[in-house]
């Protein structure tokens, strides 16, 4: 990465650091706590875990990190959505199971055209030697095809189903809020540097994509702290681009 890209980007996450932690994580420690747990021991998603390691990259600012952060929170929100509708234990712990699958493979194939429709086609085939049933899986694809923003979803006929795709959107658009520009936007940066005034270029849009993507959100949960996300987001990148702007000036035209 181009060495005025790295100061900026401290700078992003200097100014990020100055936001506390969304209310999400603190209205719902518990269920944050067990869906970490979960995915810190849970079998299957170690195997899933390791598996997804040698197949993604940050080049676009969707691989490891990203996808762990998605899993654990999609996790939390069917924890939180399933015990709502009050779903028997075991039945949680499925619908966890399945969201936290959707949130690892949710983005394995980013850099292809139709990338949610191929991902899911691609779940399906991994998946198979996991230990889920086939309607299982088809719940997990589908979520994964739903979860593209801007695009119409398809809404499953099946309850079990909608928790999964609303979760996983959810959890995943918490990422246009502040990891955003700790790390999203600096991991597309390092991989196509484009020169700055391009950048800058291409700011505003990105930022009007932000308030754009504010009403989807899907789940109960999600549409209650999936606003704070990006209100925090909108907030770190129009401070940003007012520091470029000021301090940056010479560097583009």
């Amino acid at each position: 990465m181009d060495a005025v890209y790295l100061e900026i980007r401290e700078i992003a996450r200097k100014i990020a650091a100055r936001y506390p932690r969304p209310d999400f994580y603190i209205a719902y420690p518990s269920e944050v706590s067990e869906s970490q747990h979960f995915y810190q021991s849970d079998t299957a998603i170690g195997r899933l875990r390791k598996e997804m390691i040698g197949r993604l990259d940050d080049d676009f600012g969707h691989g490891m990190g990203h996808v762990e952060k998605v899993a654990i929170d999609a996790g939390t929100l069917v924890i939180i959505e399933c015990r709502l509708a009050g779903q028997a234990e075991y039945r949680v712990r499925r619908n966890l199971l399945m969201a936290q699958c959707a949130g690892l493979l949710h983005d394995i194939c980013r850099k292809e055209k139709s990338h949610a429709e191929k991902g899911a086609e691609a779940a399906r085939d991994i998946l198979k030697t996991y230990p889920l049933v086939p309607a299982e899986i088809i719940h997990v694809s589908t979520a994964i095809r739903n979860h593209e923003a801007f695009i119409r979803p398809e809404r499953p006929s099946v309850n079990q189903a909608r928790v999964i795709s609303d979760c996983l959107y959810d959890a995943d658009k918490f990422r246009w809020g502040p990891d955003n520009f700790t790390h999203t936007v600096w991991d597309m940066v390092g991989f196509m540097n484009p020169p700055l005034d391009v950048f800058m270029d291409r700011y505003p849009k990105g930022m009007a994509l932000l308030k754009k993507i504010q009403s989807t959100f899907r789940s109960r949960t999600g549409r209650r702290y999936g606003p704070q996300f990006i209100d925090m987001g909108i907030a770190i990148g129009e401070a940003l681009y007012q520091v470029i702007l000021t301090n940056y000036s010479d560097r583009f035209g």
